[in-house]
């Protein structure tokens, strides 16, 4: 049983929100908590000074209303929206939390993918914990 259940939650694949939580329930330890995760890429230099503050801010608020209303009133359960590269924060964000799993989405790989690698790829290669890949269209 794992007490640090960390799930990335990519706002583009929220079908696999609910099969992610029922896994992690089952994995997750009596006394343990489970997190989700939402990495908001950042916005480049040259296009942040067009970019009002106020508008990025209430962006990441509007995520983090969104992953609560998905978990309900669940007490085991927090929402973390960062920002930054989903495949690097994702990991930093494990390793800075004491995570012990990362419970992670993927898709059926393309051969983009092949070649530029998918965010799942890079949360394994560089996480210091065990990663439970739940492929999307897995029953």
């Amino acid at each position: 049983m794992y007490k640090q259940i960390l799930i990335p939650v990519a706002l583009d694949h929220e079908t696999l929100i609910a099969r992610k939580l029922d896994i992690a329930r089952h994995l997750l330890a009596e006394d343990g908590q489970i997190t989700l995760l939402t990495v908001l890429e950042s916005i480049p230099g040259f296009v942040s000074e067009f970019v009002d503050l106020k508008i990025d801010n209430h962006l990441t608020q509007k995520v983090a209303e969104k992953l609560r209303a998905a978990v309900g009133e669940d007490q085991h359960i927090a929402c973390e929206v960062v920002t930054g590269k989903p495949g690097v924060q994702i990991a930093a964000y494990a390793e800075a939390n004491d995570t012990d799993l990362i419970l992670v989405g993927s898709h059926h790989p393309s051969a983009q993918d092949y070649f530029l690698g998918s965010t799942a790829s890079r949360v394994v290669r560089r996480a210091g914990c065990s990663v439970f890949v739940v492929r999307d269209g897995d029953s």
